[in-house]
């Protein structure tokens, strides 16, 4: 694993080797240049930073922190390619890595594609379906289990990019800065952007808010509003956790899911203007 020395000031460039921080003697940050690690419907995707509890890796399927997403009137893009950067200043880190939107998303029967668009928009209603109600979302994602059991899962495939989302972290112990810069982004028919802060669903399985709202496993949800000025993931035995705040003029969601062998992940994700140039947040890590 590489190291970077204490006293380097200049840049410091990995090509497959994770970079990996240490918060304390149990906890640590992570970043990888390529997909790694390569877990289920994110196998094929670029992560943020991800978690680590007693040297192992606990993202999941999740995404990791500060990963964006951009949603067009016609597809969504993804980041299959990056350029990382890391750099150590004094007591703290500072990790560029830019993510190139190079990948959207298709369902698949096996090895055979689903290019209907009436297939793919009955998918985008079940979606909405278990958005809107929630009594049904248990099983709802029984659904998506037995189809995953069947052969259908989603795929992503390599496109013609969209330009790419430059994203800064900067870690000084346990906090992390976030930066995201959209200046380099195709924003044309753009419609949202979302910035994904997501780990793994079977390792950490709670949330609280600061509005007093504590709930566990499928209490949580998959995809619900966050109202409280802030929101906080943990594990069961509240040995690690994450926390995020609401900011004004974007919208802070909360989700969790477990399907066996095709999903797991939970975590706080900002709905972001498509018009913003820049965005910027903070995670707070507690240990």
């Amino acid at each position: 694993m590489a190291k970077i020395s204490a006293k380097s000031e200049t840049p410091q460039f990995f090509a497959s080797t994770p970079y990996t921080y240490s918060i304390s003697d149990s906890v640590a940050l992570r970043i990888h240049s390529d997909t790694k690690p390569q877990n289920m419907k994110t196998a094929s995707l670029q992560k943020g930073l991800i978690l680590l509890y007693n040297g192992a890796e606990v993202v999941g399927e999740g995404t990791g922190f500060g990963v964006p997403i951009g949603k067009y009137s016609d597809e969504t893009f993804f980041s299959g390619s990056s350029f990382l950067q890391v750099h150590k200043q004094e007591n703290s880190v500072i990790i560029c890595k830019e993510f190139l939107m190079d990948m959207i998303a298709r369902d698949k029967f096996r090895n055979l594609k689903l290019e209907n668009m009436k297939l793919r928009r009955k998918i985008d209603s079940v979606s909405l379906l278990y958005q809107k109600h929630k009594r049904l979302a248990q099983f709802i994602l029984h659904a998506k289990g037995l189809l995953f059991k069947f052969g259908v899962e989603s795929v992503f495939i390599r496109t013609s990019p969209k330009g790419k989302v430059i994203v800064t972290y900067t870690i000084d112990r346990n906090r992390i800065l976030v930066k995201l810069s959209f200046s380099r982004l195709d924003r044309n028919n753009l419609q949202k952007v979302f910035v994904l802060n997501e780990q793994g669903a079977h390792f950490f399985r709670k949330y609280s808010d600061s509005e007093g709202l504590k709930l566990d496993d499928e209490e949580i949800g998959a995809w619900d509003g966050v109202t409280a000025q802030s929101a906080k993931i943990s594990d069961k035995k509240d040995r690690i956790a994450f926390s995020l705040k609401n900011v004004e003029g974007t919208m802070l969601w909360r989700g969790r899911e477990v399907v066996k062998g095709s999903l797991n992940w939970i975590g706080l994700d900002y709905e972001l203007n498509p018009e913003d140039d820049q965005f910027e947040y903070e995670i707070e890590i507690f240990v």
